[in-house]
């Protein structure tokens, strides 16, 4: 009788695991995009941690980086990849400056299609604008805790580098939790947003393009 028992609950438990971790399709997306743009806009600035993890098809191992985020309205992003090495990505507008322990480079974002749509892609998460993103089709999943936008690129160029980016959205203050980007050759690269703070003051001086 207690086996049965243990066997029950266990079971039970199992199917309230999958009904917190299981994603269906969103029933109205036209509310979760005004509720997305109306977080957005009390959004001026976030900054966190972030562990990326690279899977390559050619390596057994992951390849794991750590280091910090920082956004402010309108179009400022600062990426610094502090573990295992240096490496520095700032986008202010157009501007783009790349950095690591060798060299550091400025582009511009206007001759590089690949850097201005993942700026493009940033932004709009942070401005609540990504599901207007016309450069991709989207399909958007919820559960109790978070949104999941699957975004199939339709330009040619992006397709390129990427089969299909997927965003995971905190429902409590939709900022995003992680990135998928998964690439046609079967890698991808998945990146997790810790220990956010929203609204914290942010010196412009961070994102200086020199």
């Amino acid at each position: 009788m207690c086996k049965w028992m243990m066997i029950c609950l266990i079971s039970l438990l199992s199917l309230q695991l999958q009904a917190q971790s299981g994603f269906k399709p969103v029933a109205d997306l036209s509310a979760v995009k005004k509720e997305f743009a109306k977080a957005a806009q009390q959004t001026q600035s976030i900054q966190c941690d972030f562990v990326q993890e690279k899977n390559l098809s050619m390596l057994s191992d992951k390849i794991v980086s750590k280091g910090k985020f920082w956004f402010k309205r309108e179009n400022k992003v600062r990426m610094e990849y502090q573990q295992p090495s240096y490496y520095l990505l700032v986008m202010n507008g157009k501007d783009i400056r790349i950095k690591d322990a060798q060299k550091e480079s400025k582009v511009s974002g206007k001759n590089n299609k690949l850097f201005e749509q993942i700026n493009k892609i940033t932004v709009d998460c942070v401005r609540g604008t990504v599901l207007d993103n016309t450069d991709f089709i989207t399909k958007a999943f919820e559960n109790a805790q978070h949104y999941r936008l699957e975004m199939v690129p339709v330009n040619k160029a992006m397709a390129g580098y990427f089969k299909m980016i997927t965003l995971l959205v905190d429902k409590k203050d939709f900022t995003v939790a992680g990135i998928t980007m998964a690439e046609p050759s079967g890698d991808d690269t998945n990146i997790s947003f810790l220990h956010k703070q929203v609204n914290a003051n942010i010196p412009d001086a961070v994102f200086m393009v020199k």
